[in-house]
Order: C-alpha cells, then sequence, then structure tokens
C-alpha cells in the first residue's frame, strides 16, 4: 500500500515536460486535496530528483518556491526555464503553462 509521500510522487512524476502544477493540484490528485502542506513536505524532502520533477510544482499564484530545496528559488527557474516555461519575477503564467488535470480514477 503505498503511503502519502509516495502518492504525491507518483502525481509528480506524471507532470509534463514544460508544464507545472500546483500544490493542491497535486494534493487533489494524491488523494486529499487539503495536503497541500503535505505536498510541500514531501517535495523538499524528494528523495530522487532526477525522477521525482518537484521543480514543476509552484503555488496556486505560479510562484517558485524560495525554500527550494535543491539549490533555492533560482534554481527552480532555471530548471523551468529549460522546459520553455517562461517564468518572470518568480511566477509562471498559470494560464499559459499549467497542467490541464487529467481525470482521476
Amino acid at each position: 500500500m503505498e503511503n502519502t509521500f509516495e502518492k504525491i510522487y507518483r502525481v509528480v512524476k506524471q507532470i509534463p515536460y514544460g508544464r507545472v502544477a500546483t500544490y493542491g493540484q497535486v494534493a487533489a490528485l494524491a488523494g486529499n486535496r487539503r495536503w497541500s502542506r503535505v505536498v510541500g513536505y514531501a517535495l523538499h524532502s524528494n528523495p530522487d530528483p532526477d525522477t521525482i520533477p518537484c521543480y514543476r510544482v509552484v503555488n496556486r499564484h505560479g510562484e517558485v518556491s524560495e525554500a527550494f530545496a535543491f539549490g533555492g528559488g533560482n534554481r527552480q527557474i532555471d530548471l523551468l526555464k529549460a522546459e520553455g516555461v517562461e517564468c518572470i519575477n518568480g511566477r509562471v503564467d498559470l494560464e499559459t503553462y499549467q497542467w490541464e488535470m487529467p481525470w482521476k480514477n
């Protein structure tokens, strides 16, 4: 049986290249829309950043995390830009880059 962090990581792995998701979006897809903070904790302790692209998760305003665990906000911006995601003043335009939520099974 999957624990909460594993559910979160499974969702984050599905965020497509060049797209972002919000903490709330990941929480809802992982099973509980109230887990936004838990998503943050899970991503901060990401055991495998090479396969769990936590940099693709932003807050509900499209803002990157200044506390990004793997190099700070600037590193998160660099990783997003490398995928073609435009980030202006630490913010991603969600209307352009947000992942459309898949239907939950």
